[in-house]
């Protein structure tokens, strides 16, 4: 096979020209890249130390006035320095304390973040109260969708602690941690006490129906506390859900029922939950109508109907006769309570709608009935 030709003048020119290029664009990238490092790590280093110097702040104030008492009784120092010297060094001191890298290793210090990175706020920080394991449990949640790494877990892990948590991340030896399981599992063990702010499975039997509680509302409320219980058996769960029915139908129905599963007591509930909603849309619309009833007689006299149309179909039949007939042949039906009105005092005897079965006005002269006749004839 004969050897490729060698590349011309004009060809090596071009390669070279790429080369350069390419390295041109990894070179811009890189320094991108580490802009990008250097913010985000500014970013979570100014917030754990705005949140220690908040927590020295308040220890300043409370020890001020005992501070400025024993200023008067400190003698100066051979060379001359005073308490002003002191309170230099011990301000030296603590931005050394501030400034230092925390207890992670180079290794994760120096990890490069992805471009476009950005820190997750959804997550309330842990103060040291609540379940640790949970906390690790939602902060993993929350920071999977950047696909991050363990060095990326690590370093944003202090920006979701505050108070107590905080000042105990940042009293960690430095260069402990390399390792986000290491730093998860000493986090853990500290504030393992915590856990007993939690309820447990016991708690639920002190979950009971509200006198004019709603089952829906119950059952909505002993939800929300049964989710917060971890391990929670279901055989307790439905145990303990059963317990606090207030008695009545529904509990005399369960107990003879005897649903052996949530999936069966919760099919039982729904039926009931429809009854409880039906009645009260009843309640409701019966509420509404009494409203109406005790509006004034003057108001409900006085309304007029306004015609729909601005013209009217001439039939050569009276409006009267073609009412009867589609009365009788069950066309539409009266209005409500049509006839059972009671009658005004001084009402025109001579005078009777046929659609509204009352004395007072004509058919022909019933604007509702006239309306009804155009519709039906368009």
């Amino acid at each position: 096979m004969a050897d490729a030709p060698p590349p011309t003048p004009s060809e090596l020119l071009r390669m070279v020209t790429e080369l350069q290029q390419a390295n041109q664009r990894m070179a811009e990238a890189n320094e991108h890249m580490r802009n990008e490092n250097q913010r985000i790590q500014q970013q979570i280093e100014q917030l754990i130390n705005a949140r220690i110097e908040h927590g020295n702040n308040h220890d300043e104030r409370n020890n001020d006035e005992e501070h400025r008492t024993h200023v008067s009784e400190t003698p100066q120092d051979e060379e001359g320095g005073g308490p002003h010297d002191s309170e230099k060094r011990a301000e030296t001191d603590k931005d050394e304390l501030d400034n230092s890298t925390g207890p992670f290793t180079a290794d994760i210090m120096n990890f490069q973040l992805p471009r476009q990175f950005t820190l997750p706020t959804t997550l309330t920080p842990y103060d040291g109260l609540g379940d640790p394991k949970q906390h690790i449990k939602k902060f993993r949640s929350i920071m999977i969708v950047n696909g991050v790494s363990d060095p990326i877990l690590c370093r944003c892990f202090p920006s979701f602690l505050d108070g107590p948590a905080l000042d105990w991340f940042c009293s960690l030896p430095a260069d402990s941690i390399s390792r986000f399981q290491e730093l998860a599992k000493q986090f853990e063990d500290h504030f393992a006490a915590s856990a007993i702010y939690l309820h447990d499975s016991d708690y639920l039997t002190t979950v009971k129906q509200g006198p004019q509680e709603s089952l829906k509302d119950y059952i909505t409320r002993f939800t929300k506390i049964a989710m917060r219980i971890p391990d929670l058996h279901p055989e307790v769960h439905l145990h303990a859900i059963k317990s606090g029915l207030r008695p009545g139908k529904f509990q005399e129905a369960i107990a003879v029922a005897k649903p052996r599963t949530l999936a069966e007591f919760r099919e039982k509930a729904k039926g009931q939950i429809d009854i409880e909603e039906l009645r009260q849309a009843r309640k409701s619309e019966k509420s509404a109508i009494t409203k109406d009833d005790e509006k004034p007689r003057e108001t409900r006299k006085n309304f007029k109907p306004v015609p729909r149309y601005e013209s009217y179909t001439q039939f050569n039949t009276k409006r009267d006769d073609i009412i009867k007939e589609i009365l009788n042949s069950k066309l539409i039906k009266p209005p409500r309570k049509a006839g059972s009105y009671p009658e005004p005092k001084n009402v025109d005897k001579s005078k009777y709608c046929t659609f509204h079965q009352k004395f007072g006005h004509t058919t022909d002269e019933c604007v509702i009935a006239k309306d009804l006749l155009e519709r039906l004839a368009r």
